[in-house]
């Protein structure tokens, strides 16, 4: 009977814990990582296979060493990425999140550079004018989509190229940003930059707490609130929410709202940030080239599962393995063979569905051989005690 009792406390054990929230979403994205950085490795092998072993070393252990950077680099992508997210919760495809991320980043340079503030709340006034850019280009698809039912994913796409013309227009016109002999932005006035973690040789700073505190109060949001609540059962089904007194064209343009206000955020970010040199900041270079960050977003949250505390930890994920995969340069590959490892990874997060409905057929099958073993042993043990009785009397 312990063996029996024994048998069913693991079964439970197994089945509680296949159960758990989060916990196929979990398996199938590491499962897209393990097979994404497999692949990573046999084309190294076939590309160079002297230094295939170096080289995958360096993706895999060299951000060890970067993790001031590693921090840095994954702000703006945790922030485009919780952008997405946001927007997927409501059945939204924010593919502007470049364009709101660089409007973001126009807006802050804007006051850091034209306002005259008290330098105690000039670089949070920066930060809010980002937000604040992020949000106005946000709302152009959401009008669009909410009002005019247009397709979010065509005219967000738009807004990606008219925001990156518009910006670099506009900045290549004004004196007091522009350096034209430089051909990039001057150096942001240190008062308005964010303040440093201080981290020797990095340009890692507050910013990334401040996303790590965003991700969190999205995550209760969307959790604890009626609104949230309310934009999740839109995404499930529009129909039914509106069925049930949701307001859904409201709800459409609050979302694309709040996922530009997260994008223009992650813009404002990186463009305050401090650097490792004394005295100097980031600058901004308008080569009419769309910002990598907003799409490197899109890979963070479906990693993520579009899970606010998921993409936190993918974003430190894929930030991590880009910095590793920078020095495998000095083996001699390519920094783009990092890109290609990343890609493989995302196609695979998008069969995350397909995977964990996978795992979980397995899990279940185990579970019910276990199960179908244990009743067996149980009615072996009652004849047993039948026969035993019959054999007393």
């Amino acid at each position: 009977m312990q063996d029996k009792n024994g048998m069913n406390s693991k079964t439970n054990e197994k089945k509680k814990f296949s159960e758990i929230k989060g916990f196929s979403s979990f398996t199938s994205a590491l499962m897209a990582i393990v097979i994404g950085l497999l692949f990573g490795f046999i084309v190294m092998l076939l590309a160079n296979p002297n230094n295939a072993v170096a080289g995958f070393r360096y993706v895999l252990l060299g951000g060890l060493g970067r993790f001031g950077d590693v921090l840095y680099f994954a702000t703006p992508i945790l922030m485009t990425g919780l952008s997405v997210a946001f927007a997927f919760k409501m059945g939204l495809f924010n593919i502007g999140a470049s364009g709101q991320y660089t409007m973001g980043m126009f807006f802050a340079l804007y006051v850091a550079f034209m306002f005259n503030l008290p330098p105690s709340i000039h670089w949070i006034v920066a930060i809010l004018a980002g937000m604040i850019g992020g949000m106005l280009w946000g709302f152009i698809p959401g009008i669009f989509k909410s009002l005019l039912n247009v397709n979010e994913v065509i005219t967000s796409i738009m807004t990606n190229y008219i925001g990156m013309y518009l910006v670099d227009m506009l900045i290549r016109s004004n004196e007091a940003m522009y350096i034209p002999s430089m051909t990039r932005t001057k150096y942001i006035p240190q008062h308005v930059q964010i303040r440093s973690l201080g981290i020797a040789g990095s340009n890692v700073n507050f910013g990334v707490i401040f996303a790590i505190l965003i991700a969190i109060v999205l995550y209760i949001i969307l959790q604890k609130t009626t609104f949230g609540y309310e934009l999740k059962a839109t995404g499930y089904n529009k129909y039914a929410a509106e069925y049930a007194g949701m307001n859904g064209k409201r709800n459409i343009i609050l979302t694309m709202v709040i996922a530009g206000a997260l994008s223009g955020l992650g813009g404002a970010f990186a463009i305050l940030a401090p650097s490792e040199i004394i005295g100097s900041s980031m600058t901004y270079e308008p080569i009419n080239v769309i910002a990598v960050n907003g799409f490197n977003g899109i890979a963070v949250a479906l990693l993520g599962n579009s899970h606010p505390i998921g993409t936190i930890f993918s974003a430190l994920f894929i930030s991590y393995i880009q910095r590793g995969g920078t020095l495998a340069s000095l083996v001699g590959y390519k920094p783009e063979i990092i890109d290609l490892v990343i890609s493989v990874i995302i196609y695979f997060s998008a069969f995350a569905a397909i995977m964990s409905s996978a795992l979980g057929r397995f899990i279940t099958r185990k579970n019910k051989k276990e199960k179908i073993v244990s009743n067996t042993q149980s009615v072996g043990n009652i004849e047993a005690d039948i026969n035993n009785k019959e054999a007393e009397k």
